[in-house]
């Protein structure tokens, strides 16, 4: 075996990406098809989910959108199938559906913070308990669940977003407990502060020509004084789902450009 080449390949394997119809989940699956997978996703509408097929082919890549809801277990469990039916096992699942809802904690409903838990928390363990028994079956799998750095850190206006990226590291070191034995690996990938069309209005430029505040906040805060891009998590991602990562297990693997690990510069 190359070190080079057959560690890091996945020929043959069928990888599924929720949520990827864009940004870093597209920028994944992109990354698993070049390393030989096929790809599957989902999203919520019928609309959405033609875009992206259009998206992908014009990158080459044939990927096959489903529409369903991460946070409906029947849903999943019927589209699921319908994958198994019509394109294959699922090799390696990749947790990236997530949403966030930036609300000071005093002001933010129930039904709001339900609503973050439930995409960012128990969708993942709906999808991964969907694909585990075929897993099982094939003798072993992939799961990589998107955590944050706010499975580590706290931040304003973002309890219910952090709270469950916390959980789902809990949820990511449990299912690797639980189902290790089985030669399924699952481990998480935190991005750092990336660059993507959502957060472009936090990066323009001011009409005095300086940063944004809360640019020159994550540029002090970031060692390699910059913000991540997209293709800054593929690397990774591929790593944890090719055989390079098979004693890797309960892993949360921070590609965040030092911030976590950085006090900050004194002032």
């Amino acid at each position: 075996m190359s070190i080079h080449t057959d560690l890091f390949r996945l020929d043959g394997k069928v990888a599924f990406v929720t949520g990827a119809l864009y940004g870093i989940g597209y920028a994944i699956a992109k990354g698993l098809s070049e390393a030989g997978a096929t790809i599957v996703f989902n999203g919520l509408d019928q609309e959405s989910v033609s875009k992206a097929e259009e998206t992908y082919r014009s990158e080459g890549i044939d990927a096959r959108g489903y529409v369903f809801d991460v946070t409906d277990e029947d849903a999943v469990n019927a589209g699921v199938a319908q994958i198994q039916e019509e394109v294959g096992d699922v090799h390696v699942l990749v947790n990236n559906a997530g949403i966030i809802k930036r609300i000071p904690m005093t002001e933010m409903s129930a039904e709001e913070w339900r609503q973050v838990i439930d995409v960012d928390l128990t969708g993942p363990f709906i999808v991964a308990k969907a694909v585990i028994p075929t897993m099982i079956k094939n003798g072993g799998g992939k799961i990589i669940n998107i955590c944050s750095m706010m499975s580590e850190l706290g931040r304003e206006t973002v309890s219910a977003y952090a709270a469950a990226k916390g959980g789902l590291k809990m949820l990511t070191r449990n299912i690797a407990s639980e189902y290790g034995e089985h030669n399924i690996q699952c481990n998480g990938l935190g991005p750092g502060y990336i660059a993507t069309p959502q957060t472009a209005p936090l990066r323009e430029r001011q009409e005095d020509g300086s940063r944004h505040p809360f640019d020159q906040f994550i540029i002090a805060k970031t060692p390699a004084a910059r913000w991540g891009t997209p293709e800054d998590l593929v690397g990774p991602a591929v790593f944890l789902s090719t055989p390079a990562s098979d004693f890797i297990n309960g892993h949360v693997l921070y590609a965040d450009g030092g911030i976590l690990a950085y006090i900050g510069k004194q002032p």
